[in-house]
């Protein structure tokens, strides 16, 4: 319950830019550059590569700041965002909000155990339930700028909980999501992914 509240109260103030609001419109042919890797919608075919279509506009603004001002490192984009003022991010951010997200399907023999991680959380390790910030949907939190999951690449949410869990990504306010991650065996965050990958909001 402590991780709950605590995860809503910095939620609701971590952000530390200001975010005027994007113009989906405008945003469509800043992203062209985006669909060869996130699909002209938003929706990746290839599932190293996240699904942007529907995510929350906040989210999208603080990942690729953090991306193009070097807090998270992502080699594949290096220098893509160079040169995008504040306003171009939100409006391409705008653009993959207004997207509609596709849903893939959750493998059968891991539901179970994704289902009980994703809506329960590990209470033996003190692991928070993931729709506690993601919303029992998947759709997260907007306000918060946390991130839709809802149909995600399993592949894609393994790598980055993986990541999290070994922080080579670290720009995760208050360490919510490194601290999840170093308490989840890899059972368990390869069941919650392929879950995530099926969940439709």
């Amino acid at each position: 319950m402590k991780k709950l509240i605590a995860c809503l109260m910095i939620g609701l103030g971590w952000m530390n830019f200001a975010y005027a609001g994007g113009d989906a419109d405008a945003g469509q042919g800043k992203a062209a550059v985006c669909g060869g890797c996130h699909g002209a919608d938003g929706n990746s075919l290839v599932s190293s590569f996240p699904k942007l279509a529907g995510q929350n506009e906040l989210y999208l603004v603080k990942q690729m700041i953090d991306i193009r001002d070097g807090a998270r490192d992502v080699p594949q984009m290096t220098g893509l965002l160079a040169g995008y003022s504040a306003q171009d991010l939100a409006d391409i951010a705008a653009y993959y909000n207004a997207q509609t997200g596709s849903i893939g399907a959750a493998e059968p023999a891991k539901v179970e155990l994704g289902r009980l991680v994703y809506r329960a959380g590990v209470a033996a390790k003190s692991v928070a339930a993931c729709a506690a910030c993601h919303s029992p949907t998947g759709a997260g939190n907007p306000q918060a700028a946390f991130p839709a999951l809802s149909g995600q690449h399993a592949d894609y949410v393994i790598a980055q909980l993986k990541a999290f869990r070994t922080e080579t990504r670290n720009n995760d306010k208050a360490k919510i999501m490194r601290q999840v991650a170093e308490l989840m065996s890899d059972k368990e965050i390869e069941a919650v992914a392929s879950y995530i990958q099926g969940l439709s909001n």
